[in-house]
């Protein structure tokens, strides 16, 4: 092979690696450094990070699921909110705010501070449980804002 085409090929697997993710850091002495592993348990699932977004707006209702012998669904009303501009909700106990990272909502002001819930579908949550896990309380956007 003639030194040229020995120096292009160098060149081009160079400017690979500099692109490739991998090279920001999360390799050492030839392992994977413990921040690139994927995380464990229930969260590892889930997209817990990425971009800041908003809900749906309009009002929210929450239920936990029946069974065979009654009705399908509970209803919660305790659990129900309404969902407003600037990241704001109101529920029966008063008002706050939250934050949507991702698929992660998270309630940081006012009555439901601290609750946590995944979003499975633009309409539809599934509330978490501290260690991650999801639980059986459904919300669903049922409909516009007044």
């Amino acid at each position: 092979m003639k030194a040229r085409t020995i120096l292009c090929l160098t060149l081009l697997a160079a400017g690979i690696a500099a692109a490739s993710p991998m090279s920001a850091g999360t390799l050492s002495a030839g392992r994977v450094s413990a921040s690139a592993q994927e995380p464990a348990g229930p969260e590892a699932q889930r997209d817990t990070g990425g971009m800041l977004r908003t809900l749906e707006h309009g009002t929210w209702r929450c239920a936990l699921p029946g069974d065979a012998a009654g009705a399908a669904w509970r209803s919660v009303p305790e659990a129900d909110f309404t969902v407003g501009p600037s990241s704001s909700y109101d529920s029966a106990a008063g008002r706050g705010t939250y934050i949507l990272r991702g698929r992660i909502l998270t309630f940081t002001r006012g009555p439901k501070k601290g609750e946590r819930y995944e979003q499975v579908g633009r309409n539809t949550l599934l509330v978490l449980h501290d260690d991650g896990s999801t639980g059986r309380l459904t919300c669903t956007r049922v409909g516009a804002p007044d």
